[in-house]
């Protein structure tokens, strides 16, 4: 199971890392990023393998939010299935 994962804000030292240690500490399995960083703005998409996480989705996105909260960032994840649906007619 995959979520995507977008990150938008300010550019600061260790978005990613924070980003990705929270990934890390959930056992969800980050496999393809881009970055950006627009005007000073720092946008980031994240594909992730949510099936092995050791916590709940809910509580992903919790952590998440939390994380960019710390660095000044929006983070948001949204199951790959809803991407799909959007795009499916």
């Amino acid at each position: 199971m995959k979520a995507v994962v977008t990150v938008v804000g300010k550019d600061t030292v260790g978005i990613l890392a924070k980003v990705a240690g929270v990934c890390a500490e959930a056992n969800v399995n980050v496999e393809e990023v881009t970055q950006s960083i627009l005007a000073g703005t720092f946008a980031m998409i994240m594909v992730v393998d949510i099936a092995a996480s050791t916590v709940e989705f809910d509580e992903l996105q919790r952590r998440l939010a939390a994380a960019g909260e710390e660095k000044g960032v929006d983070v948001k994840v949204t199951r790959q299935e809803l991407y799909d649906a959007m795009h499916h007619i």
